[in-house]
């Protein structure tokens, strides 16, 4: 249930109504956006009387909320949500954040090199694997923590915020104290004892969708986190399983715009694991921010024939920038600021 109140209420009819909520055995989130005020029930609100709180003075209505996500929900917080990354960029409102760099952390040579030149072409932030979830057992399963090092001195080289995967509980206090922005990879995203410990943490979260989750499971998800105490989550649409072969998986842009109607949380796209061709990455990356998407995730390496990982959908650092002068262009016709790294 949420109580929305009437332009102009005061600070005793705001505090009459949080208190009859409170009394209903609610805990009562307080949203104050630009031109709304929200007072969200959290818990079991059947015993609150609906038609007792719409005649409180200062009350313009109240609303029941079906949905089981409340933190995430846009009808808790009807203003978008927006994350500040070291370096300046910031995450959501009317801006487009382009974070850019390879599958997997390689060499400092390799990640050092990738870092000077998606930031010259304009990337706010640096992606990099250093745990990399493999499908096979046998496959490169990233440096792990020697990973974790190369991407800080490619930092320190750059000054690009670095974006890396976690995959286990057991290496939280590494993130926590040298990334920037904690990735949680789509295998992950209902590892839920993962998702109440990043609900604890201080750093921006980066949850991307699960294989084959609904947007509902996505948004459960990302309220755990937050039901933790983060509000800082950024989502991520990476493709879902469908019957389709010829792509990697299924690029769900239309999830863009469900997301956004139901959740003020921002919405990232990954076109690289979505399509997994080098050469849909362009295209797919524009429709999705022509579609409303808030940032993009993109793949790109100096030598993708022999990457160690997924070097089929990475670009080169010549395409990156080719690729963001046209995302300047699209994002401006959609009323958006392209950040430049």
């Amino acid at each position: 249930m949420v109580v929305i109140m009437k332009s102009g209420f005061s600070q005793k009819e705001l505090e009459n109504a949080i208190r009859t909520m409170e009394d209903g055995g609610v805990k009562v989130m307080v949203s104050k956006g630009s031109e709304t005020t929200i007072l969200g029930a959290e818990g079991h609100a059947d015993k609150l009387d609906q038609d007792k709180l719409s005649l409180l003075p200062g009350v313009e209505r109240v609303m029941r909320v079906s949905e089981p996500y409340k933190k995430a929900n846009r009808k808790y917080h009807p203003d978008d949500t927006t994350i500040a990354l070291p370096g300046g960029a910031v995450v959501g409102g009317n801006r487009l954040t382009i974070v850019a760099g390879p599958c997997s952390v390689e060499s400092q040579r390799q990640i050092t090199g990738i870092a000077q030149s998606v930031k010259l072409a304009g990337a706010a932030a640096l992606r990099g694997g250093a745990f990399k979830p493999r499908t096979s057992p046998y496959s490169f399963q990233g440096l792990a923590e020697e990973g974790i090092r190369l991407l800080e001195e490619a930092r320190r080289e750059t000054g690009l915020p670095i974006v890396t995967e976690i995959m286990s509980t057991d290496d939280l206090e590494l993130f926590e104290s040298c990334v920037d922005v904690i990735q949680v990879g789509a295998r992950n995203m209902q590892n839920f004892d993962l998702l109440k410990q990043l609900g604890k943490s201080k750093k921006p979260i980066l949850l991307k969708r699960g294989l084959s989750s609904t947007i509902e499971e996505w948004l459960m998800s990302a309220e755990y986190i937050m039901a933790g105490g983060n509000h800082q989550v950024i989502l991520c649409e990476r493709g879902i399983r469908t019957f389709e072969t010829f792509t990697r998986n299924t690029l769900d842009l239309s999830a863009i715009l469900a997301v956004k109607q139901q959740s003020h949380l921002p919405v990232f796209v990954d076109p690289s694991h979505a399509c997994g061709k080098a050469w849909m990455v362009a295209r797919m990356s524009l429709a999705a921010v022509a579609a409303g998407a808030d940032g993009l995730l993109i793949e790109v390496h100096n030598d993708p024939k022999n990457a160690l990982c997924d070097g089929p959908q990475s670009i080169t650092p010549d395409e990156f920038c080719t690729l963001m002068q046209q995302l300047d262009s699209v994002a401006q016709c959609v009323g958006r600021t392209l950040h430049a790294g």
